[in-house]
């Protein structure tokens, strides 16, 4: 068991000093999950730390998964294996730049449900995650003789409010379930976010990345006595398409690292090992201060966050610096270093067919439904991907712009099948100009969903269209909705013709700026790989925008129209020997090839510097 008294940390009742990273399971593939931990076990850390994302396990409305890549026991297990102990962060918030923060996007269906506080609604989901993902954790509790020594009542609270009686819940709902392990709140080094998050009675830990003196001695005004732990210590940043690369200097990080343990403190790396944001799950930061301004900024598909580990498994000089500074304080593991995984050999993949989206929309959406208003993917049942708004619009009637209110998060517009142009949600009062003749006009919207906002005020984020559309003044009603989650792919059709809509395109604005110029494209691709399976990476450097899947996987978002991110990691274990479909799905800008790279090009690097 894992306790403390005025002194510090005691593990089996002798002194203990943490050193943990911050590995998360499901940013990992499961076959490369023991690879993972034995290299953080390598660096000299004796504990992993990692989230439970809510949203990740429910599958189902209501019903949780700890099965196949969810198996959280499984991770637990093989970190103890290495010897490892666990800190567990079950939610139900998590931020992580995840999407939506861990929560299940149903919890936005309705309009006023509130988040993150002691609204009755949602303690009442909350208590469904605890009566589900608790019983996955007592087994692993140390107590149990499992390696679980403690786990995190809510995330970075005081950051976001100050409801202590929502905190009692949690801490309460915790403890009546049967966890008996060490419970602790984490907060950043600021006054007002250690006395929103902290709970009296339970061990406050802090969140930072520089400065460690001065940082501790605030915690210390909130933890009286005991052991002082930076459960985040950040030594990396991550990234947002349209931005540099973050990277912090290996010098400046390690002398922080230093500093910190010199001082006796216990510490937790955020990340050891960053992984990857596959699917859909990569969420988004908002600097506005309201939902309509300018400020919505999506996370990128890798999660390297120039980590000691790098994203496919590197030992960086960033791991060479920490693990001997770790040496310092704590015995290193006896043994060699983990070897580099094997790598791809580069090569092209070769096309095999295209699919118009739009053609294809009752094989990806089935039968739309009917709604009065535009109403956003959640109030449908839907968490990711897609979603197509068709209406009529009526003439004659001259040009308007098209405006959409409450966008998330980008729109692609056609008049008639004929691309209008592109709406993004950073400039929500554009429109596109629409003129009607005599004939009536089929408006399609086609919204694409990125990540929900993961952390502030803004985290009600919702998808689709949210209130209304627009032609001049006039609201327009009457529409058929279908969500497009793009679970499913396997009824395309490769021979059908994908420019379809292309030729009438050559005359329309969006072709003279390069937007949307032949519509929402799947693009086939196939691999024949004759040697062993192997990481690799797919370059989309001469793509505009879009999603990639391998095999059926979706590996994520890629936008090299912003950057800064060029490849995307395609994992060993998703490829096979032999064939290989590759489908890109690329919304604005299509390219002639797709390389496949034995490295990755995570973009620009520009160093940050934390305050």
């Amino acid at each position: 068991m894992l306790t403390y008294d005025q002194d510090g940390f005691r593990r089996a009742d002798r002194p203990h000093r943490i050193v943990s990273g911050a590995l998360h399971y499901f940013r990992v593939h499961p076959d490369l999950w023991e690879d993972r931990l034995s290299r953080l076990r390598a660096m000299g850390a004796n504990t992993v730390d990692t989230y439970v994302p809510w949203n990740f396990h429910e599958t189902v409305p209501g019903k949780a998964d700890f099965t196949g890549w969810r198996d959280l026991g499984r991770f637990l297990r093989l970190a103890q294996s290495l010897g490892l102990d666990a800190i567990v962060r079950p939610g139900p918030y998590i931020c992580a730049e995840w999407d939506f923060g861990g929560l299940p996007a149903r919890l936005l269906a309705g309009e006023t449900l509130r988040l993150r506080c002691s609204d009755r609604r949602f303690l009442t989901e909350v208590d469904g995650w605890f009566d589900q993902v608790v019983p996955e954790l007592l087994p692993l509790l140390a107590s149990a003789g499992g390696p679980v020594v403690a786990v995190q009542i809510e995330n970075e609270y005081g950051s976001y409010g100050n409801d202590t009686a929502y905190l009692r819940h949690l801490e309460q709902g915790l403890l009546r379930r049967g966890v008996d392990c060490l419970l602790f709140t984490a907060d950043g080094a600021e006054d007002a976010m250690q006395q929103g998050g902290m709970v009296p009675g339970r061990l406050a830990t802090a969140t930072f990345g520089a400065r460690p003196a001065e940082r501790l001695a605030v915690l210390r005004r909130y933890q009286k006595t005991g052991p002082l732990m930076a459960m985040e210590f950040w030594i990396g940043w991550f990234d947002h398409w349209g931005e540099d690369h973050h990277v912090r200097a290996v010098e400046e990080v390690a002398g922080s690292l230093d500093e910190l343990l010199a001082a006796g403190a216990s510490v937790s790396f955020y990340m050891a090992h960053g992984g990857t944001n596959f699917g859909f799950w990569a969420g988004a930061n908002h600097t506005g201060s309201r939902p309509g301004e300018r400020g919505y900024e999506p996370t990128v598909t890798s999660y390297d966050y120039d980590a000691p580990i790098g994203e496919a498994g590197e030992l960086t000089p960033k791991f060479h610096a920490f693990r001997e500074v770790i040496g310092k304080y704590l015995p290193l593991p006896a043994g060699p270093l983990p070897e580099p995984l094997p790598r791809i050999t580069p090569a092209l993949a070769t096309p095999a067919g295209t699919a118009s989206l739009l053609s294809g929309l009752d094989v990806l959406g089935g039968e739309p439904v009917l709604r009065p208003a535009p109403e956003p993917m959640e109030a449908l049942g839907q968490s990711h991907g897609l979603i197509h708004y068709r209406t009529t619009v009526t003439g004659p009637r001259p040009a308007m712009p098209v405006r959409i209110d409450g966008l998330g998060d980008r729109a692609y517009v056609f008049a008639d099948g004929a691309p209008l142009g592109v709406l993004d949600r950073n400039t929500p009062d554009e429109g596109l100009d629409l003129a009607v003749g005599e004939a009536d006009v089929v408006l399609d919207i086609l919204v694409r969903a990125q990540g929900r906002v993961n952390y502030g005020p803004l985290i009600d984020d919702r998808k689709g269209i949210r209130r209304g559309v627009r032609h001049g003044h006039q609201q327009l009603f009457a529409w058929e909705i279908r969500p497009l989650p793009l679970t499913d792919l396997t009824g395309l059709d490769w021979t059908a013709a994908a420019t379809a809509t292309a030729a009438a395109t050559a005359t329309t604005p969006a072709a003279a700026t390069g937007t949307a110029a032949a519509g929402p494209v799947f693009h086939r691709f196939t691999h024949v790989l004759t040697d062993a399976p192997a990481d690799g990476f797919v370059d989309v450097s001469g793509w505009g925008t879009g999603l990639i899947w391998l095999n059926g996987f979706l590996l994520g978002h890629y936008d090299t129209q912003r950057g800064p991110q060029r490849t995307l990691y395609a994992p060993g274990p998703l490829w096979q020997n032999g064939d290989n479909e590759i489908i890109v799905l690329e919304m604005e800008r299509p390219g002639t090839e797709l390389p496949l790279r034995d490295r990755p090009d995570l973009g620009r690097p520009t160093v940050v510097t934390l305050q």
